[in-house]
């Protein structure tokens, strides 16, 4: 039996990348998957084709498995509650989503267009929000459902020609959390994860020079997209029933786990602050914790045993 026997799950943007290898490990494990992806460019052009999530549940079933193809988009909460529909009809329930549907419109922010903005504002966040919204209530019904949100080290540590996108990414942190905190007593659990993989997102980021090339040769060999998908699964499945409310990263073999924000530093004046004592007191007594502007850089692997 797989760790996913007897369950159904959503794969959203599951026709490429994360998404796809999301749902053809969650059906090896034994789960009933609906397969959902627009079928769209990497910037949300070209919307509305069926083949790429339908052929992956050709895969999934000439292995074996069961699943059902959606290409309605996540943007939509009447699309997403017919998605909720086709899993309760086809399957008869549903009991987990892993949601990594998303397009990029990197720009600098002073260039940024308003429609730059809320593109990506809507499938990453308002996508995540649909997915939630409308499945929440039968995870509370039957007391049991768990939600995969995917975050990036994008929002979790900034990267340069990514407002939209670090936005989007961190707002569905918080998001996660927040269900993970109310969902607890009807044992709602909910994760997030910044991956990093060889994607076509991945491969989208220009190409400045040679030492780019070689690094991003090495990547495509040993950061691919079925890790984080492993990940992912394994998160959803009834084996993880105790974990609920973090952020996780997954890059190759490494599984991370990120801190969250907490108070580091008061700086307390019992007889109130002035615009004077503030900078002359307080930012200076803070300063040292300050965190730098740059993102910083990976932490290190640890050795092998």
């Amino acid at each position: 039996m797989g760790a996913l026997t007897g369950k159904v799950v959503l794969v959203t943007g599951g026709g490429n990348g994360i998404g796809r290898d999301c749902a053809l490990i969650a059906a090896a494990e034994g789960a009933k998957v609906v397969v959902n992806d627009l079928g769209g460019g990497l910037k949300g052009e070209d919307e509305g084709s069926q083949g790429p999530a339908e052929k992956v549940v050709q895969e999934i079933r000439a292995a074996g498995g069961e699943a059902v193809s959606n290409s309605d988009s996540v943007t939509n909460y009447k699309a997403v509650q017919g998605m909720v529909e086709q899993a309760m009809d086809t399957f008869g329930g549903l009991h987990a989503v892993i949601n990594p549907a998303g397009i990029l419109r990197d720009v600098m922010f002073h260039k940024m267009s308003e429609d730059d903005w809320d593109r990506v504002i809507d499938v990453h966040m308002r996508g995540s929000f649909n997915v939630a919204r409308a499945t929440i209530e039968l995870f509370r019904e039957q007391n049991d459902g768990a939600y995969m949100f995917f975050t990036s080290t994008s929002g979790l540590l900034g990267n340069i020609g990514q407002a939209n996108y670090g936005a989007a990414k961190m707002g569905i942190a918080g998001l996660s959390r927040i269900i993970a905190m109310e969902g607890a007593r009807n044992n709602i659990r909910s994760n997030c994860l910044a991956p990093v993989a060889w994607t076509r997102m991945t491969q989208s980021v220009p190409i400045k020079d040679e030492a780019q090339a070689a690094r991003r040769a090495v990547m495509a060999e040993k950061i691919r997209a079925d890790q984080p998908a492993r990940f992912s699964v394994a998160m959803v499945s009834p084996a993880a029933a105790n974990v609920s409310g973090q952020i996780f990263g997954a890059s190759g073999e490494n599984i991370i786990l990120y801190s969250q924000p907490r108070a580091i530093e008061t700086v307390t004046k019992e007889e109130g602050w002035t615009v004077d004592t503030i900078l002359s007191e307080a930012i200076p007594k803070m300063a040292p914790k300050f965190f730098d502007v740059q993102r910083p850089a990976p932490a290190p692997a640890p050795a092998k045993s």
